[in-house]
């Protein structure tokens, strides 16, 4: 009896203990396949380098859908793993910030918060009574010193996909932008990234939600080639060179070259092909011909080369096109093989986990033998392509045509590549060309660095509302309600690009929720109900009656 007892309490020393411990040593075991639970060791390095006292705030809080509170609960699990392998303390807090203020006080809060890049998002929440409305904040801000950065939790990457999908794709998100956020307010760094203008260039409006998506963990702003000085292109760390239509003079060349040289990485989003939707959807018909930009031999020294083709893929978006003259409103979708969906290889870091990737009038890109540059395929067309060479004549009376899937049939051409390492100087032994009146200096090759040369110009782009000029999302397709993965290879693009310690790694994290089949469950409602209410009584008035006989079996003789 006294054994007992002594095993008792030492049962319950032991266990008061372990509670106790727990206090001061953080640790779980994560069995899930994709490891949901265990941080990318990129993030426990930017955690580990930390000098000071971080305090995260999150305001998603309160009376939350069952959707946000799945959010919400992801982030605070991944906030006390930050805690638990942090070499600083990291305070967290989870706050309503107009939680049970009055209306006339909400304006003001509100006002306040959208002054520090806190914007709250409306919902519409079904009830019995109908719909209301909810405004809830998917935002966190992280504060180190005087340094803060808005965190977006919610990223709304797929604006054609459902709730679930968006929720899921912010959870599969949150250790990225939590870890860069982290990784800037400790360090100071904030990149600067310029998009081109002064070249025939895309107005602002057709770059708006690039540099929009973008400016959540950058400084990002246009870049005039002609009038930039050598100060202004020293503060840059990527040049997005974006469908410009004019020649560039051999003035903006030398300034791009000197950017390189210097350490900096371009992206040539280009268009060596003039051709154009709206005249086709005008004329039924018109002449596909060569741009002159005068780039060739840049990148070609640099190592690479955009064809001067286009390519036809049977792997494309869709087009409304106007059936029996257009008479009425017979408007019909119809795929068009000029705008190829590139499917992203698995294999590479930058395009892993997004999904196909509308182009416009692509281009394939070639690479050039240059030494000391690594160079990479990243995006390919199908294996059910033709390149046709310009100029060629384009007829939307394609659309009604079937094509011959023999004549389609060949191995993938480049569409994207990555070039890394130190590039030749395109001006090395050459005069400075007129308009240049600062020093740029002159070396013969550059610091170690990056660039990507993609054969499209639109890839970047996003679509405006020819009624009221409104912008849409990039990669979202307005007429076919779809989404492509356009904007997370920007954004993928814009992290490899800026970063040594390659945190897009962690944007690659992949969580899978495993969500209940609600059509099935809609059918199988009275079962399970059955089971789960009726079984578990059953089961009790079973053992019930298996004792009582029991015991009258063992003490009645």
């Amino acid at each position: 009896m006294v054994n007992k007892k002594f095993k008792i309490i030492l049962f319950a020393v032991l266990l008061v203990l372990l509670n106790i411990l727990a206090n001061y040593f953080y640790t779980r075991f994560d069995f899930t396949k994709e490891k949901r639970f265990t941080l990318n060791p990129k993030s426990r390095a930017v955690l580990n380098k930390a000098q000071q006292q971080i305090t995260i705030t999150v305001f998603l809080d309160g009376e939350l859908p069952a959707a946000f509170k799945r959010l919400q609960h992801a982030t605070a699990d991944l906030l006390n793993d930050y805690k638990a392998n942090s070499s600083v303390k990291i305070k967290v807090v989870f706050t309503d910030p107009i939680g049970g203020l009055p209306a006339e006080e909400q304006d003001t809060v509100l006002h306040q918060l959208y002054n520090i890049g806190i914007e709250p998002t409306n919902l519409n929440i079904k009830k019995d009574a109908g719909f209301t409305q909810k405004m809830v904040f998917p935002m966190a801000i992280v504060q180190a010193g005087e340094r803060q950065i808005p965190v977006r939790l919610l990223q709304n990457l797929d604006a054609g996909g459902n709730y679930e999908d968006n929720i899921n794709n912010s959870i599969q998100n949150l250790e990225y932008v939590f870890t860069s956020a982290i990784k800037k307010v400790s360090t100071g760094e904030n990149p600067r990234i310029g998009f081109t203008e002064g070249n025939g260039e895309p107005s602002d409006l057709y770059l708006s939600d690039a540099m929009k998506a973008l400016s959540d963990s950058y400084e990002v702003g246009r870049v005039d080639l002609n009038q930039i000085s050598k100060q202004g292109l020293d503060k840059l760390k990527i040049l997005f060179v974006t469908k410009p239509q004019h020649e560039l003079s051999e003035a903006v060349k030398y300034k791009i070259n000197y950017f390189v040289m210097n350490g900096g990485s371009v992206v040539w989003s280009i268009d060596q092909v003039s051709a154009s939707l709206d005249s086709l959807q005008g004329k039924g018909e018109q002449l596909a011909f060569n741009n002159k930009l005068n780039l060739d031999d840049m990148l070609f020294i640099y190592g690479a080369r955009v064809n001067y083709n286009l390519v036809a893929d049977l792997n494309c978006a869709e087009i409304p096109i106007a059936m029996n003259g257009g008479a009425g409103r017979d408007i019909q979708m119809a795929p068009w093989i000029y705008y190829p969906v590139l499917v992203p290889d698995t294999l590479n870091n930058m395009v892993r986990n997004i999904d196909g990737i509308k182009t416009e009038f692509l281009s394939t890109v070639d690479t050039i033998g240059v030494k000391g540059i690594h160079k990479t395929a990243i995006l390919r067309t199908s294996p059910y392509h033709i390149t046709y060479n310009t100029p060629k004549l384009l007829s939307l009376g394609i659309v009604a045509e079937a094509p011959d899937q023999k004549l389609y049939s060949n191995p993938p051409q480049n569409a994207a590549i990555l070039l890394e390492g130190v590039f030749p100087s395109v001006f090395l032994n050459r005069a400075v060309p007129a308009g240049i009146t600062e020093n740029y200096g002159g070396t013969a090759q550059s610091k170690k660095t990056k660039m990507i040369v993609i054969g499209d110009g639109d890839i970047f782009l996003n679509q405006v509302s020819g009624r009221d000029g409104s912008v849409f999302p990039l990669g979202f397709d307005r007429y076919t309600q779809r989404n492509f993965g356009n904007k997370a290879f920007l954004l993928n693009v814009a992290d490899y690009l800026s970063s040594d310690d390659n945190l897009i790694e962690i944007r690659n994290k992949e969580v899978k929720v495993r969500l209940l089949d609600k059509q099935l469950l809609r059918q199988s409602k009275t079962k399970w109900q059955f089971i789960n209410l009726i079984l578990p009584l059953l089961l009790l008035i079973s053992f019930a009656i298996f004792q009582h006989y029991y015991r009258k079996y063992k003490y009645a003789r």
